[in-house]
């Protein structure tokens, strides 16, 4: 898709909303180390289910101050009073079982930091690897890819250790999100910036 300043762009990127074309641009696929981001973003995932990424990306600010800036011990705190006020929340997404999984997710999150030195060392142990990846990320190849083994391998390690909301479509989500695996389509102009952005980043270790 190639849009009034001439880029071409996935073809998911809404050329009518700056928003998005932001997020496209400048967030979608680069790669993230820092725990509360990679928990803001697994958490905003599963707020996504059944809705459109633009409406989670609208009220992105609003999720934000709802959750304490998705500080995990902060999150871990939260209570019945808690929930109360989140769903009364016209901000969010006013949803009592995804609230709650947030809540929960945060203590099992703080758990798993806890015993491998970090979510991100925890999440960039899955990093596929490069040979598994298809050959070229198309139109037709993204759209048919809405899981991978690793993502289900994350869903269900994850859903062991008592997270909820954590299916393998919304894992994958996920790790194109926070820049696992870069899935712009090939002639997208972000493509080989993100490339690069990958190939000197250094993964976390635990």
């Amino acid at each position: 898709m190639q849009d009034a300043d001439l880029r071409s762009r996935c073809f998911w990127a809404d050329a009518a909303s700056p928003l998005y074309l932001d997020y496209h641009d400048r967030e979608w696929g680069r790669p993230v180390d820092d725990d509360r981001r990679l928990f803001e973003k697994i958490c905003l995932e599963g707020f996504q289910s059944g809705l459109s990424w633009l409406t989670i990306l609208r009220k992105r600010e609003n999720f934000r101050a709802a959750f304490d800036g998705f500080d995990l011990e902060r999150v871990a705190r939260f209570g019945e009073h808690d929930v109360e006020r989140l769903l009364g929340d016209a901000g969010i997404v006013r949803h009592r079982g995804k609230i709650e999984s947030t809540i929960n997710n945060a203590r099992r999150a703080l758990d798993l930091a806890g015993e491998k030195g970090s979510l991100a060392a925890y999440f960039w142990s899955f990093e596929p690897d490069p040979a598994s990846r298809p050959k070229r990320i198309t139109e037709q190849s993204l759209r048919a890819m809405t899981t991978s083994p690793e993502s289900v391998a994350i869903s269900r390690d994850l859903k062991r250790r008592g997270w909820s909301f954590v299916g393998p479509t919304t894992v994958y989500a996920f790790m194109q999100a926070m820049g696992m695996v870069n899935d712009h389509i090939e002639g997208c102009w972000v493509r080989a910036e993100v490339q690069a952005q990958r190939d000197a980043f250094p993964r976390p270790r635990g």
